[in-house]
């Protein structure tokens, strides 16, 4: 049953002292030295103490590590990540505990049962803005309707590859009698294909979130009939062969210290020789596998190697029939990371067919 799935959520952290605590009076940067002595630390008072915080050991990190390159942005974000998670925020009665802070609905959806815990401030932030995105909603240029990502599942919040295969959608002349979307997330590409006529969509994921937030927000309605979930790797049990096979992979090979959180971000080496292997098998004779990809990984020098073109080259299992591509719009001038690379960025639509 999927409302047996267990989902992922922050790790509530039961201290047995008392913490440490932070306010306005206490000077900041010998608390940034507890925390990168490995000293845990609470927030009090206002919730606007825990910004303030995180905002000087940004700017501490920056100079330790300006972010010009590519490899050196991704060392902030990891030292970032491991002082961060010391900074802990109090939570009674599925409220915060100081003043000003944000009513946040996950508190209480997804801890029950408890009443009395700690959080890492950083995870309260992401479960604040996670409710506002699943309160509210968000529009995309290829669906008719809102989607409300449930909490830890990955979302477009750039839709160019989205577009790539909306109009790949609308000149798709094959069969559409059912169709396999691997790694669903929030459900965008299976709610394309429904949108384009597919009249049944198999959407597996490894996420348990993505399987429990769509099983919620499809309900009963209509496209819970059309598109059918399984909380599994890969294929899961699918073993019928089918029309069409999508693949919107993670972009970037894992790094040594991957976050298990990251895997929507992060391939590890063997995914896309296991994916293709399985693919072949179900994969009609006339059917077509697209997978959308993108140049990231090798225009930031993180590889050289493209596992697509790998699999093309070495496979033997499939050939090409096209490769679409399509610029990246620039980043916004807002952020504050170093993306020139992103000029020779594009998204890829891989089609291939069994060789």
């Amino acid at each position: 049953m999927i409302t047996d799935i267990n989902v992922n959520k922050p790790e509530p952290f039961f201290s047995e002292q008392p913490l440490p605590q932070f306010n306005r009076s206490i000077n900041v940067a010998r608390t940034i030295r507890g925390l990168e002595a490995g000293k845990p630390i609470m927030i009090t008072e206002f919730y606007s103490n825990g910004l303030q915080l995180l905002k000087e050991l940004q700017m501490h990190l920056r100079v330790k590590f300006p972010g010009l390159t590519f490899d050196e942005q991704r060392a902030n974000r990891s030292a970032f990540r491991a002082l961060s998670s010391l900074i802990y925020i109090k939570i009674v009665d599925h409220k915060l505990t100081v003043k000003k802070a944000p009513s946040i609905g996950w508190l209480e959806k997804l801890y029950p049962d408890e009443n009395n815990f700690l959080l890492p401030f950083t995870k309260v932030q992401g479960l604040n803005s996670a409710w506002q995105w699943y309160q509210n909603g968000m529009m995309l240029p290829v669906l008719r309707n809102k989607i409300h990502p449930y909490y830890g599942v990955y979302f477009p919040t750039r839709f160019d590859h989205l577009i790539l295969f909306d109009n790949w959608l609308k000149r798709y002349e094959g069969p559409k009698k059912s169709a396999i979307d691997v790694g669903i997330g929030s459900g965008v590409l299976s709610f394309q294909m429904v949108k384009h006529g597919f009249q049944k969509v198999f959407g597996t994921d490894t996420n348990p979130n993505a399987i429990v937030g769509l099983t919620e927000s499809m309900g009963d309605t209509k496209m819970s009939r059309k598109i059918e979930l399984e909380f599994a790797p890969l294929f899961g049990t699918i073993e019928k062969q089918t029309e069409l096979i999508v693949f919107n992979p993670p972009w970037l090979p894992a790094p040594q210290d991957m976050d298990t959180n990251d895997e929507a971000i992060y391939y590890n080496e063997n995914l896309f020789l296991d994916f293709f292997t399985e693919a072949k098998k179900r994969l009609l004779p006339e059917g077509k596998l697209v997978v959308l990809f993108s140049n990231m990984a090798q225009i930031t020098d993180v590889t050289k190697e493209h596992p697509i073109e790998k699999e093309l080259a070495e496979g033997g299992r499939f050939k090409l029939v096209n490769c679409l591509k399509k610029p990246v719009k620039a980043a916004s001038d807002k952020t504050k990371r170093n993306q020139n690379w992103r000029a020779d960025e594009e998204v890829e639509l891989w089609e291939l067919v069994h060789a």
